[in-house]
Parts: structure tokens; sequence; C-alpha cells
């Protein structure tokens, strides 16, 4: 018995000593690591800047990042990268890293652990990591493993969103899939592809903002909450406890909801200038036909 505990002291004693080897070793070198800066909140931040050129239809994927991502996009090809890590001292940015893979098809940004010792990642903490991309408007998105927010802009390829701890905010795409989601969910629909939008799995709760026009229909099973609407072309029937139907317009392209810890709520989505001003040509036009 005493020498096994003078065995676990020992081993107690080695991992400690090597952590302070870790953490001296990294603070020697602070000053010699790209890309690593100090700023006024005692905080240590890397930065990762790149540009690459995406072709239509190209697919960007996004996987175990812990913090927020930002997506913006406009028509464009290029594809601009922002990557910020902070954390309390150089030691925290060594325990995770982040990978980026690219060609001319797709983008791939991956987080992982860094190569640090096994008492570091049982007891240190990690870097938080904040993702902005600039990106064209025809690729498709895959965001899973995400530890914040995941906020895009409008796409018009398709957008997975799988496995998040934070708001989803999705501003518009052909089709949509989100599952696994711990927060609320706000997702601009203009248009429905044959993909629809399935909501599966959500803590939180839902807004579909629809445009003028759009013709769905809603299936919602497994709800804890409520199916409601603003807007004066949809039609909500409650089958049973937990189950909700709605026909939007004429019906049409499919949104399904399974396992909703919250309510959904059907609004109408503000339009852009641009968008109301096409609205308004396509009204004079059916004018002028008749």
């Amino acid at each position: 018995m005493k020498r096994l505990a003078i065995l676990i002291v020992l081993v107690v004693i080695a991992g400690v000593a090597g952590l302070m080897r870790s953490h001296s070793r990294v603070h020697a070198t602070i000053s010699e690591l790209p890309g690593v800066l100090s700023d006024s909140s005692n905080q240590v931040r890397d930065e990762i800047r790149r540009r690459y050129v995406l072709t239509p239809g190209a697919r960007v994927e996004l996987s175990d990042i812990n913090g927020s991502i930002n997506i913006e996009t406009s028509d464009t090809k290029t594809a601009d990268v922002y990557v910020e890590r902070t954390g309390i001292n150089a030691e925290v940015l060594s325990r995770r890293k982040i990978n980026i893979e690219a060609d001319e098809n797709g983008l791939r940004i991956h987080g992982e652990r860094g190569d640090v010792g096994f008492f570091a990642r049982l007891f240190g903490s990690n870097p938080t990591e904040r993702v902005v991309l600039k990106l064209p408007r025809q690729i498709s998105l895959l965001a899973k493993g995400v530890n914040g927010s995941v906020t895009t802009a409008d796409l018009e390829g398709s957008v997975e969103v799988h496995g998040v701890n934070g708001r989803v905010q999705i501003a518009g795409a052909a089709g949509i899939d989100c599952k696994g989601i711990n927060g609320n969910i706000l997702v601009g629909l203009r248009r429905l592809n044959s993909d629809g939008v399935s909501l599966h799995g959500v803590n939180g709760n839902i807004e579909l903002q629809l445009s003028e026009g759009l013709n769905a229909d809603l299936d919602a099973h497994g709800m804890n909450g409520r199916v409601m609407s603003d807007l004066p072309e949809v039609t909500i029937d409650k089958s049973r406890h937990g189950s909700y139907s709605a026909r939007i317009g004429s019906g049409g392209g499919a949104i399904s909801a399974h396992g909703i810890n919250g309510n959904i709520r059907l609004t109408r989505a503000v339009m852009t200038p641009a968008e109301t001003a096409e609205t308004e040509n396509s009204k004079q036009s059916v004018v002028s036909s008749q």
C-alpha cells in the first residue's frame, strides 16, 4: 500500500513538471511565433488570413470549431478566410489548431487538438476561435460540431448545420438541413428546391421568415411547443398533441420538423431594396400583360 501511494505521488509530480516545462518552453519563444499577438486585455491571440478562388457550385465545410462562425456572401469567385484564436497565454493556444485545405471545388476548415500532453488536455482550457468568411454566393455549406453561433448570408446552394451549441441564423438557401441544435434558429425562406427544409432535434425556438408568394407544406411532429403564424396565407391544423401541419399559400415544397423543444413561428421576410424593386417590376409586368 505504501509503495502504491509513493507511485501515485511520483506520477502526479511528473505530470506537474511536464506542464511547467511546456508552459516555460512556449513562453520562452512567444516573441518568435508568427501571427501571435497580445492585446490590452491580457489575452494572447493569433490570426490566420487566406484567400482562395472557388468555382460556382463549390462546397465549403467547417467542423469542430470552438467559437462563432460568420459568413458573408456576394457575387464573386473569391473566398476570404479570417480565423482569430484567443487564450490567456500561448500554451492555451497550443492546445488546439485550425487546419485549412482548399482547391477550386471546395474549402475545408477543421479544428482539432494540438500536440500537448495528457495533463494539459485533461486540466487545461481551450482557446476560443472566431471564423469570418467572405464567400461566393454560388456555393453549398456544411457546418458541424460548432460550440458557438453560426450566421450565414443568402446562398444559392444547400445549407447543412449539424451539432451546434448556439444560435443559428440562415438568411436563405435552396435547401436547409438543421439537426442537433442547442439554440434558437432563424431561417429566411425565399425559395425551396426539392430538398425543402428539415429541422430535427432542436432545443430552442424557430422562426421561419417567408417571402411573399412562397408556397409550401409544413409537417411537425414530436413538438414540445406550438406552431404559430403571423401571415394570412397560412392555415394551421393541430391533428394531435405535439403534431401540427400547415399549408402555406397553395402548398408545395416540404418543411419538416421533428423533436422540437420550442415554438415554430412563421413570419414575413424583410425584403432588400433590390428584391422590393424586382417584386414591383413583376407586378407591373402582370398588369401590363392584362
